[in-house]
């Protein structure tokens, strides 16, 4: 049998050309026993699934992550624009406004969506200057956080096992915790790619005991806000992997019920055919999550893909 096509970076020089030009897909594939994916039994090309993997029978699950954007004003209007929109009953929405907003937004947002942090500290509150606790975003009906987004891995130093340690105390608070992996282009380039995915999750799980409350999101830094989005195909390899390291290093049960969220320039024209790939079970959305209408389109993605079909 000839051995499964992988990934490898192009080189750095039509790597840099192909960013340039904006072409989506900056990966070839190869084959060959040296290949980044040989020896790892997956036993699968990129985009196929195998025996092993399989999307969740969890709900569908779209994040909005707002990130340091936005006044009363838009905020306002954005809002607005959300409750006008028709999101399936089977999808769940949850949208991740900055602190200072949270109070209005989770009074003025109807259901079916829901409000989440962005942020929480790793422990109790106390002397902790401009951070805000676990205890505070329950205290303020505040169900779900965002932890270990790349942002704050590369620009506040929260390293995986630090983030770790956030996802188990906000897990103890009770809060639903969306938890960010991926891997830089560097890393990608240089065959680290899943090394890095496997320390991040190792992290996570080692914090973990009920994973019912758990969401996984893979965003590729490299694609984050860049418009360079990582392809179906590409994803998808990725989703299928995480979930069978779920299944290897937690079990089975679990990796049938948690959902791998994609992330990184989803937006109205692509989030169709990310949503109709294998083991993605919805989006945490960056830029595109200001954009009302935008959202609403991307809510509605996995109906719209299981008509596609």
């Amino acid at each position: 049998m000839a051995p499964a096509a992988a990934l490898t970076p192009l080189p750095g020089a039509r790597l840099d050309n192909a960013l340039r030009r904006g072409r989506l897909s900056i990966f070839r594939p190869v084959t060959g026993p040296h290949s980044p994916r040989a020896g790892r039994g997956i036993g699968v090309r990129l985009g196929c699934r195998s025996a092993t993997t399989m999307k969740s029978t969890a709900r569908f699950l779209v994040g909005g992550n707002w990130k340091c954007n936005g006044d009363r004003e838009s905020i306002v209007r954005l809002v607005a624009d959300l409750n006008s929109g028709d999101v399936p009953s089977d999808v769940e929405v949850v949208c991740a406004p900055p602190f200072v907003y949270l109070d209005q937004v989770s009074k003025a947002l109807m259901p079916p969506y829901q409000v989440a942090a962005q942020n929480c500290w790793v422990g109790k509150g106390g002397a902790f200057t401009g951070e805000v606790s676990a205890e505070m975003l329950s205290d303020c009906g505040v169900g779900w956080v965002i932890l270990g987004h790349s942002e704050r891995r590369a620009l506040c130093g929260e390293d995986s096992q630090f983030v770790g340690k956030k996802v188990a105390y906000a897990l103890e608070q009770g809060l639903r915790v969306i938890a960010c992996i991926g891997e830089t282009l560097e890393q990608r380039e240089s065959g680290e790619m899943f090394n890095v995915l496997e320390e991040q999750m190792g992290a996570i799980a080692e914090n973990v005991s009920d994973w019912g409350p758990v969401v996984i999101a893979y965003e590729p830094v490299w694609a984050i806000g860049t418009g360079v989005v990582a392809t179906p195909d590409q994803a998808q390899e990725v989703h299928a992997y995480l979930r069978k390291w779920v299944t290897e290093k937690v079990g089975a049960g679990v990796a049938d019920s948690l959902r791998i969220l994609y992330g990184g320039s989803v937006n109205d024209a692509n989030c169709v055919e990310l949503a109709g790939q294998e083991d993605i079970d919805g989006f945490l959305v960056g830029g595109a999550s200001l954009k009302g209408a935008a959202f609403v389109k991307i809510c509605n993605a996995q109906s719209a893909a299981t008509v596609g079909a």
